[in-house]
């Protein structure tokens, strides 16, 4: 009989436990870290904009790969990061099981499923946030375009703020240290409404003072 596929779009509450939050830990808190400080000579702004509870989405823009496991690190709370649906496929085996335990999930980019709205209400009823980028993929440096309404249509639905995080200095390569410079500014939280489109048009404000970034339709 052959063995049933998992299904990767989906998470449960029991899925965050203390071995995938040990692992964010040690991944993206402590390796990571020591390499962006090394490296890219880390800065972090905003602090003081992160709520105490884990009522709020972590939205971002997004410039390279760099990018998850650099907020997941900044994070107080571990940050379970959505992830198109292929990089779960099964030729890819090494980074589907990386992905997996460091709490990400799969979902399907085109649009907002069911089993997308289930894994962020269960992500709500643990110590974790929900993490994603509203451009859906990695954007070019200075603009801000693609700009998916489905973050501010989970936002609605799961009653959580918006945390506007602007990114700066990944999209560049470095291995040398302190010959790169990343920068890091969180907003003012976006409260919840029943309006998405408000919601969007927000968090693209929020996203244009703190990069400098101009958005394109």
């Amino acid at each position: 009989m052959a063995k049933e596929k998992r299904n990767y779009c989906k998470r449960d509450a029991s899925e965050f436990n203390r071995f995938r939050t040990f692992w964010q830990i040690l991944v993206c808190g402590w390796i990571y870290m020591v390499w962006y400080k090394l490296i890219y000579r880390l800065e972090v702004h905003g602090k003081e904009n992160i709520p105490k509870n884990n009522e709020y989405i972590v939205c971002a823009n997004h410039l390279s790969n760099l990018d998850p496991p650099l907020l997941c690190g900044i994070m107080p709370r571990r940050v379970s990061f959505m992830a198109k649906k292929e990089l779960f496929d099964d030729t890819n085996p090494l980074l589907r099981w990386w992905m997996d335990w460091l709490g990400a999930f799969a979902v399907n980019r085109e649009k907002l499923g069911a089993s997308t709205i289930k894994t962020a209400m269960s992500i709500k009823k643990t110590d974790w946030v929900l993490g994603l980028f509203p451009q859906g993929t990695r954007g070019e440096y200075g603009v801000i375009k693609n700009v998916s309404k489905g973050f501010a249509s989970l936002a609605k639905v799961t009653k959580c703020g918006i945390l506007p995080i602007g990114v700066l200095g990944t999209q560049e390569k470095k291995n040398i240290p302190f010959t790169g410079k990343i920068v890091v500014k969180i907003g003012e939280v976006i409260p919840y409404s029943d309006n998405v489109d408000e919601m969007v048009q927000s968090w693209i404000a929020s996203i244009e003072k703190l990069t400098g970034f101009k958005y394109e339709e």
